[in-house]
C-alpha cells in the first residue's frame, strides 16, 4: 500500500496479526519447548525439531486446546494412545 492509501487501522491489524502469530507460535516454542536451550544445531536437524515442535502445537489448537503445557503433559501421560490417534500404529 502506498502511504496514500494506508489507514492507521490497516496498520494496527498487521500489527496486531504479527504479534498473533507471535503468542500463538514462537513464544510457545520458545518457552514451553524451552527451544532457544535445544542444543541440536548442525545439518537439517534444528528445521526438522522445529517443524515437528509446530506439529504438535497445531494437532493440538486443531481438536481446540487452548492451553499448550497441560495438553502436553496429558499426551505423555496417554503414551500409545496419542500415536494410535494419529494413525501412526495400529
Amino acid at each position: 500500500m502506498s502511504p496514500a492509501e494506508t489507514k492507521p487501522a490497516d496498520i494496527f491489524e498487521m500489527v496486531r496479526g504479527h504479534w498473533k502469530i507471535e503468542n500463538s507460535l514462537h513464544w510457545v516454542r520458545d518457552v514451553t519447548f524451552d527451544e532457544d536451550r535445544c542444543r541440536i544445531r548442525t545439518g537439517n536437524d534444528p528445521q526438522v525439531m522445529a517443524s515437528i515442535r509446530n506439529i504438535a502445537i497445531s494437532l493440538l489448537r486443531l481438536v481446540g486446546v487452548q492451553y499448550i503445557v497441560p495438553a502436553l503433559r496429558y499426551c505423555a501421560r496417554m503414551g500409545e494412545k496419542v500415536v494410535r490417534l494419529l494413525g501412526i500404529r495400529p
